[in-house]
């Protein structure tokens, strides 16, 4: 079994993992620290600072920081992404066959998409991650197709319906692949609905959505992976409660705000 510090070190420096696995991970590696508040407030901050674009990474410590019984609140945070309704209700409410288009691998998409056989999905492969997906669409029999990061424009400007998927939702911004703003901004100009994908863990409140922007925001912003985009290029917001309007789904933000989250990680 791999050692806490270990498991906090994969967590701190693992790229390309969906983010329940690695909120998983970071959970059974806290628990060790359960009981010692110094250490717990230290392994929480430096994984943050590792991980600084993870939703749900910062949600699991700022609710295990602001709990006054932390082992149990792990618990807890773990049977709540068990819980998480987002790709089932993402696979009901999709609108029946229409083209839809998205980027890379997405996670609760990932999920959902499979078991709509009647959708035609143009993915785009951004990052590398599209070719495998659209493999996995076709081994459930989905009609799909291979996009270059070329065609970005022209396939979404093709769909009937653009699906974004999210690692942390702010109030009036979100994080997600590099590739999404150009991606929505095509779809908003051509009138073509933009669903955001969140999940528990996902939305954040205003103090710590701020820590985490100050930590992601560069200079040269098209060097990395993943890019802000303004919310106003999104019509919904797809998660645990449905597919809603963008306004009614920022009033679910259910995040604590722990203070230790909001200094600069050491």
């Amino acid at each position: 079994m791999m050692h806490p510090i270990e498991r906090l070190r994969y967590v701190a420096r693992a790229s390309g993992v969906p983010q329940s696995i690695l909120v998983r991970e970071a959970a059974g590696a806290l628990m060790s620290f359960a009981r010692e508040p110094h250490g717990l407030v230290t392994a929480c901050r430096r994984m943050i600072g590792r991980q600084p674009g993870s939703g749900p990474l910062l949600w699991l410590a700022s609710r295990v920081l602001t709990s006054g019984e932390p082992g149990s609140e792990l618990r807890d945070c773990l049977d709540a992404l068990d819980q998480d309704k987002t790709a089932r209700e993402l696979r009901y409410g999709l609108p029946d066959d229409v083209v839809v288009a998205v980027l890379g691998w997405p996670e609760a998409a990932g999920d959902a998409l499979p078991a709509r056989g009647d959708l035609e999905v143009l993915v785009i492969d951004v990052l590398g991650e599209g070719t495998g997906f659209v493999q996995r669409l076709w081994k459930d029999d989905v009609d799909a197709a291979d996009v270059p990061v070329g065609g970005l424009g022209a396939a979404v400007a093709s769909a009937d319906l653009l699906l974004l998927e999210s690692a942390a939702i702010g109030p009036d911004e979100f994080l997600a692949v590099a590739g999404t703003r150009a991606a929505a901004a095509v779809a908003s100009h051509k009138g073509i609905p933009v669903w955001l994908v969140g999940g528990v863990g996902r939305q954040l409140p205003a103090p710590l959505w701020g820590a985490l922007r100050a930590q992601v925001v560069s200079e040269e912003p098209w060097e990395f992976d993943e890019e802000l985009v303004s919310l106003d290029l999104v019509s919904h917001v797809v998660g645990p409660g449905g597919v809603e309007g963008v306004t009614e789904a920022l009033q679910r933000v259910d995040c604590p705000i722990a203070p230790e989250l909001l200094r600069p990680s050491i």
